[in-house]
């Protein structure tokens, strides 16, 4: 399905909301887009759990302009969505809601924050990668390996069966999809390797060391227990690893550009400077 541009959302409010919500960064990133900017708009954060969605979402103020929706909200916001961009159809998840002319049109901004973090990072084009994980992030992952160029993206996880859909995905990106047990896997060199495992979860030192051999880039999309057991494998190797903290500022600056004009693909005004407002907002520069 595809969203229409025609109308310009309304509203002053924004809210991210999630369970739980507390850790979020969203905010203080946003508020310094705002005010870069200049807009007077709002950003706060809401604890919404997945079975209260639907109701927080019928009771919203029509001052409320859109949300950005975090775990575990985001199928649920996909069903809320009249109008979805492609890549939320593709990944069957939606983390930004913008309301125009009294509907919900959702994106996944979270495909396009890797791609544009990923290309910060030296990497414009890749022709094989590495997804770890085979969870809802994982997805997005293959969607923005894909717009990188990819051709070939092995997947490895702990549980193998729980990667079929990412293969069955990769048919339809025409990407060719392999997967292989976390454990065991040897894997052959890649140059970017795109981790989604969560922040807390450990990881033998043989099998992270297998992994940085030859993984190239380690894209790893936590950024709040940092360094993970990948990252300081991929240290010890010598290998470059970075968090998913520009992830989150570049899936912003597409989520704030929604917000603007219901549409994803047009700059915000003087974008590559609200682009370094809100990373310094980051680091409380």
């Amino acid at each position: 399905m595809t969203v229409p541009t025609a109308e310009v959302p309304v509203g002053s409010l924004l809210e991210v909301w999630g369970d739980p919500i507390a850790h979020s960064l969203s905010p203080q990133i946003h508020a310094a887009a705002y005010a870069a900017l200049g807009w007077d708009w709002t950003y706060g954060r809401r604890r919404v759990a997945a079975a209260d969605f639907a109701g927080e979402v019928s009771r919203l103020a029509p001052a409320f302009r859109g949300l950005s929706l975090t775990f575990p909200l985001k199928a649920e916001a996909f069903a809320a969505a009249a109008a979805r961009d492609r890549t939320a159809e593709l990944t069957g998840a939606v983390n930004t809601l913008v309301r125009v002319g009294g509907q919900w049109r959702g994106f996944n901004t979270d495909v396009g924050g890797i791609v544009g973090d990923v290309r910060a990072h030296g990497l414009d084009t890749i022709e094989t990668a590495r997804i770890i994980g085979a969870g809802a992030t994982a997805t997005s992952a293959l969607v923005a390996l894909a717009q990188l160029g990819a051709h070939t993206v092995d997947v490895v996880a702990r549980r193998p069966d729980a990667a079929h859909a990412l293969a069955q995905l990769g048919e339809r990106l025409s990407v060719a999809v392999s997967i292989a047990p976390l454990e065991t896997v040897r894997p052959a060199p890649v140059a970017l390797t795109v981790s989604t495992l969560p922040g807390g979860a450990d990881l033998p030192e043989d099998t992270a060391r297998r992994l940085a051999s030859g993984g190239g880039l380690l894209y790893d999309v936590v950024y709040g227990h940092w360094p993970t057991p990948l990252a300081t494998a991929w240290q010890t190797t010598g290998a470059p690893a970075v968090n998913g903290l520009g992830m989150l500022v570049r899936q912003a600056v597409l989520q704030i550009r929604a917000f603007r004009t219901g549409d994803v693909e047009q700059p915000l005004p003087g974008e590559d400077t609200v682009v370094d407002i809100m990373a310094r907002a980051l680091v409380g520069d």
